[in-house]
């Protein structure tokens, strides 16, 4: 087994950084090793308009450490009002990467997102025109879905109908957690793709209840069984194109996390490669990972693939148990526990 290995710098294509403070506490952990980064626009308020992303855009690279490299590429938040002309503009922005759809009431932030898919059809079709990517969090929100099928119900319901209406239009499929999300990417036309979380790739739902509540194990769309777990990790180790790396890391402040309701989100940003580099070591792919967290990604939104590199190093480290977040403190992934790859300085 290789103890060093060197690959062209990574991008991440899904990335929370939040805002304020909060933000500029966190924007470096990735800024470190990612050179570009999907941000998503599910801010209070979101993220729905050009003119709003310009400016989020630039607080984001006001807090960028010193001569930092680092390209936050910004997405707009779909709504039920969102219109052609705004499509339009986004796309001639240049900085716009793509366009978030979120069912209202999915996840953080969501309750401006979608309540129906029929009424933002003018808006899927200017972005269909435009060649502007279309990002969907694959879950429904029918109460009468189970948490856990949310997201198959979603492929059968949503992302099928969208493909069937819109042949020419890009999608990526967030945050994959199911092997019927996974069949449903690899057998779609090559212009849809997905991302996979660290978490999904490392964890059960099991995780979710080991020893007891483990509330930072907690993300939506929430863990599955280890058979959805283990064809996650099929398809990201497996050298398809259409499956590239995105953390999703969503940092909330320890009291979020740990309360009566407490908040979804994982935290991954400051060891998310790492984390990546156990699971295509543990399965045998070392020479696979440059594929899913370096190319694919740039390959599939059809951007220039990065020209630096970074070398992670075969070495025992331990996560720290919390971050600085503003004036709170974020519990990352693994807090306190051993990792066996780490990015060499």
């Amino acid at each position: 087994m290789p103890d060093m290995l060197t690959i062209t710098r990574p991008d991440d294509w899904h990335l929370h950084l939040r805002d304020g403070e909060p933000m500029r506490s966190v924007v470096g952990a990735t800024a470190r090793v990612f050179a570009r980064a999907v941000l998503m626009p599910n801010l209070d308020p979101p993220v729905t308009t050009v003119a709003a992303a310009a400016a989020y855009r630039d607080r984001v690279v006001a807090s960028l450490p010193s001569k930092s490299t680092f390209t936050p590429l910004l997405t707009l938040y779909l709504t039920d009002d969102t219109s052609p002309a705004e499509i339009e503009c986004a796309r001639a922005a240049g900085f716009i990467i793509g366009i978030k759809y979120y069912p209202a009431g999915a996840t953080t932030n969501s309750a401006s997102g979608v309540t129906d898919l029929s009424r933002v059809y003018p808006a899927l079709a200017a972005m269909e025109k435009c060649g502007l990517p279309l990002l969907v969090h694959g879950e429904v929100t029918d109460p009468d879905v189970d948490v856990f099928d949310r997201e198959r119900v979603c492929v059968e319901r949503v992302l099928a109908r969208i493909v069937h209406d819109f042949p020419a239009l890009k999608l990526v499929v967030e945050h994959i957690t199911t092997r019927e999300a996974a069949q449903f990417v690899a057998a779609a036309p090559a212009h849809v793709g997905a991302t996979i979380t660290p978490q999904h790739l490392l964890w059960s739902r099991n995780a979710l209840f080991a020893g007891g509540l483990r509330p930072h194990a907690y993300c939506l769309p929430v863990l599955k069984r280890e058979t959805h777990r283990q064809a996650l990790v099929d398809a990201a180790t497996g050298g398809n194109a259409k499956y590239f790396l995105g953390t999703d890391s969503a940092p909330h402040a320890r009291h979020a996390k740990e309360s009566a309701c407490g908040c979804a989100g994982c935290f991954s940003a400051p060891l998310a490669i790492e984390l990546y580099a156990q699971v295509f070591d543990a399965a045998g792919k070392l020479d696979r990972l440059e594929g899913f967290a370096s190319f694919h990604g740039a390959d599939f939104y059809g951007l220039p693939r990065n020209a630096g590199t970074i070398t992670l190093k075969r070495e025992s480290w331990t996560v720290p148990a919390s971050y600085p977040f503003g004036a709170e403190t974020v519990v990352p992934l693994f807090a306190g526990k051993a990792l066996s790859w780490r990015v060499a300085d």
